[in-house]
C-alpha cells in the first residue's frame, strides 16, 4: 500500500486520516483506492489496533506510533512479594508456618491517552525472593512497575506485594511472629479514555468498552494488591502445620503460590506467577521445615490504537 500525501500550505505531507462527505456529513474514510495502470489499488487505510506486546522483566522505552492516540493496557502488574520458610522448635509448645508473600497493584483491561511519536519508558517489578525456614528471616518484597512518557507525564505506578516475615523466635522458644506479605498499592496518573471507538485488528469498528480481555475480565479495572495468607503457629510441641499460600493478583484472578505441605517428608512452599505472591513453607516435617519461594515478576502487556 503507496503513503498518500496531500498539500498543506505548499507542503506535501503524509495522510493521517481521511474525510469524505455523506449525505451532509463528513466521515473518517475506511480505506481509499487509486487506479493505476487501469487497476484499482489500495492507497490509504485506516490505522487498526497494534499486536499485543508483553513486557515481562527489565526497564527501557518504546515509541508510540505516529497515527496511535491511545495505548491499552491489557495487563500491568507490580512484583510478587516473596514467602519465608517454617521453624520447628525444641519443646518450645508449637512449630511455625511461613507466612505468604503479598500481590502487587494491577491494571486490567485500562486505555490512556498517549500522543503519537513520542517515547515511553518502563520498568518491570522483579519477583521478591523467597528464604528458608528459620526463626529470624524475612523475604524480600516483589519491584514497582511504572509507565511514563515524555508529553504524557506518569501514565501509572504499581508497587509490589511485600514479602512475608518470621521474627522474634528461638530453637526452645519462644515462637516466632510470623507476618503476612503487604499488598501493593496502585497509583493512576495517565488520562483514562472511558469511551470512543477503535479500528481493531479485524478492521471492524468497536467500543473501548469492548475490551475485556484481560486477567480481570472487566473494563477499565485497576486496583491493590492483596495480603498474602498467614497460617502463623500450631500448638503443641511436634505439631504439624502447612505452609501459608501467597496472595493472589488481579483481584483474584491469578493465585498466589501454594503453602508447603507438611505431610511426611514435606514439600517446599511454591512460586507466584504474574505479580502473585509467593507460598510459605511448612513445619515439623520429617526432615525439620521447608523452605518458602519467590513471588511472581511484574509485567506490562499492551498495543496501542487510535480512538475517536
Amino acid at each position: 500500500m503507496a503513503n498518500t500525501y496531500g498539500k498543506v500550505s505548499g507542503t506535501f505531507q503524509e495522510a493521517d486520516e481521511i474525510y469524505a462527505k455523506v449525505s451532509g456529513t463528513w466521515k473518517e474514510v475506511d480505506e481509499a483506492y487509486g487506479k493505476v495502470s487501469g487497476v484499482w489499488k489500495l492507497v490509504f487505510s485506516a490505522f487498526e489496533a497494534t499486536s499485543m506486546q508483553t513486557l515481562s522483566s527489565g526497564s527501557g522505552t518504546f515509541s508510540v506510533p505516529a497515527q496511535a492516540n491511545a495505548i491499552h493496557i491489557q495487563a500491568a502488574v507490580g512484583g510478587g512479594g516473596g514467602a519465608v520458610g517454617g521453624a520447628d522448635y525444641d519443646k518450645a509448645g508449637g512449630e511455625s508456618a511461613g507466612a505468604g508473600g503479598g500481590s502487587g497493584a494491577f491494571i486490567s483491561d485500562k486505555i490512556f491517552s498517549v500522543t503519537g511519536g513520542e517515547t515511553l519508558t518502563y520498568a518491570i517489578g522483579s519477583s521478591g525472593s523467597g528464604t528458608g525456614k528459620g526463626f529470624n528471616v524475612t523475604a524480600s518484597g516483589g519491584g514497582t512497575t511504572t509507565l511514563s512518557g515524555g508529553t504524557s507525564g506518569s501514565l501509572f505506578s504499581l508497587t509490589g506485594g511485600g514479602g512475608s516475615s518470621g521474627t522474634g523466635g528461638g530453637v526452645q522458644g519462644p515462637l516466632r511472629s510470623n507476618t503476612a506479605g503487604t499488598a501493593g498499592s496502585a497509583t493512576i496518573n495517565g488520562t483514562a479514555i472511558t469511551s470512543e471507538n477503535f479500528r481493531d485488528t479485524d478492521g471492524t469498528q468497536k467500543a473501548v468498552t469492548t475490551n475485556t480481555s484481560g486477567p480481570d475480565g472487566t473494563f477499565n479495572s485497576s486496583g491493590n494488591g492483596a495480603v498474602g495468607s498467614n497460617n502463623g503457629n500450631c500448638g503443641g510441641d511436634n505439631c504439624r502445620i502447612g505452609g501459608s499460600n501467597g496472595a493472589a493478583s488481579y483481584d483474584g484472578n491469578i493465585s498466589g503460590g501454594s503453602g508447603g505441605s507438611s505431610s511426611g517428608a514435606g514439600t517446599n512452599g511454591t512460586a507466584g506467577t504474574r505479580g502473585s505472591g509467593g507460598g510459605g513453607g511448612a513445619a515439623q516435617v520429617n526432615g525439620g521445615s521447608t523452605s518458602g519461594a519467590a513471588g511472581g515478576s511484574g509485567e506490562i502487556r499492551y498495543r496501542f490504537l487510535k480512538v475517536n
